[in-house]
């Protein structure tokens, strides 16, 4: 029957979109109305149904494709469709601070930067004699510079006395002799053209009164080996193991003649000094005894040749040499360590 016939109990004027769904289905969905294609005449209602929306197909764009990343934010979508002004828009958007914690401040270039706070210098502490008080440091004063005058007038008689002989030293030759001698003696027997060939050892005796009045006499004593055997193995020897004993006898035999007489005022006193030495040693090395006293001392050299190498010619005797001195009275203070 037609659908106008008049005479149906059906409803006058064309059929509606609801009819034709339901001859079609339910489950036919009918496209957003946006989405109709150009060939359909009468446009149909679009029926909102609880299902989610099927992907609307878009027709082919003739726009340039956007450089932009796609962005899941709901109004991307309307982004994309605005065309070539979508760039400005979204520049403006990133300007603008309301636009959400997308925007960094790199993306703001008229941000100021944030004030960077230095940290408080501190002052180092003072060091060495800065650190000391006001009064410390005068008395550390004072005493470099009374170490830098002694240094000064020490190398000043040295140089006095190894110099030739000049006016200076015509009239305080006695002062320059009395402070460089005996522990400053200078002499150039290093450099010498024919440098010693001699081992020369000292060796001393001494007469020792006992306890129950009586008298006795040691036998000879090498105090030359004593300071080897303390020298030898040993990488800091001390300067009066290797020089005391040894000089003390250089300044005496340079004051005195052959027959052990003394050569001007320095004399007396190289023999001074050489008895104060050896009495200390008898006393270390307990050659009297618990109560017993030295007296008298004897001194002398024992003078031995040095081996000549292989390859020399020269010949050499061998027997050793000595130069004993005479007998020596030691004073009272001195056998109790008073050396003055």
């Amino acid at each position: 029957m037609d659908a106008y016939d008049g005479g149906s109990g059906a409803p006058r004027g064309r059929n509606t979109s609801e009819e034709a769904e339901t001859d079609a289905g339910a489950e036919t969905q009918t496209p957003p109305e946006e989405d109709v294609l150009p060939g359909d005449v009468v446009p149909r209602p679009r029926t909102e149904l609880p299902s989610t929306e099927l992907p609307s197909t878009e027709l082919p764009s003739t726009e340039l494709p956007s450089t932009e990343l796609p962005s899941s934010e709901p109004g991307s979508r309307a982004a994309d469709d605005d065309g070539p002004g979508a760039e400005p828009a979204a520049a403006a958007s990133a300007a603008d601070p309301a636009a959400g914690p997308s925007a960094t401040p790199a993306s703001a270039p008229g941000l100021a930067a944030e004030p960077h706070h230095a940290e408080p210098h501190h002052a180092e502490p003072r060091t060495g004699v800065a650190a000391l008080s006001p009064r410390y440091q005068i008395g550390a004063a004072l005493a470099l510079a009374v170490v830098a005058v002694a240094v000064c007038v020490h190398v000043g008689m040295v140089f006095l006395h190894v110099a030739p002989q000049n006016t200076v030293t015509k009239a305080h030759g006695r002062a320059i002799d009395e402070w460089v001698y005996p522990e400053f003696e200078q002499n150039w027997k290093l450099f010498a053209p024919n440098p010693l060939q001699q081992n020369i050892a000292v060796q001393v005796r001494a007469q020792v009164r006992t306890v129950d009045g009586g008298s006795r006499t040691t036998g000879w004593y090498d105090l030359s080996a004593q300071d080897g055997r303390a020298i030898d193995g040993n990488l800091l020897p001390s300067h009066t193991q290797q020089n005391e004993l040894r000089r003390a006898w250089d300044f005496f035999t340079a004051t005195h003649n052959n027959e052990n007489r003394p050569v001007g005022v320095r004399g007396a006193l190289s023999e001074t000094y050489l008895r104060h030495i050896v009495v200390l040693r008898l006393e270390r090395g307990g050659v009297a005894g618990d109560d017993g006293v030295v007296e008298r001392i004897q001194i002398r050299s024992q003078t031995t040749n040095v081996t000549p190498p292989k390859w020399s010619t020269e010949k050499v005797s061998m027997s050793p040499v000595y130069r004993e001195l005479s007998w020596w009275s030691v004073p009272t203070g001195e056998t109790e360590g008073g050396a003055r």
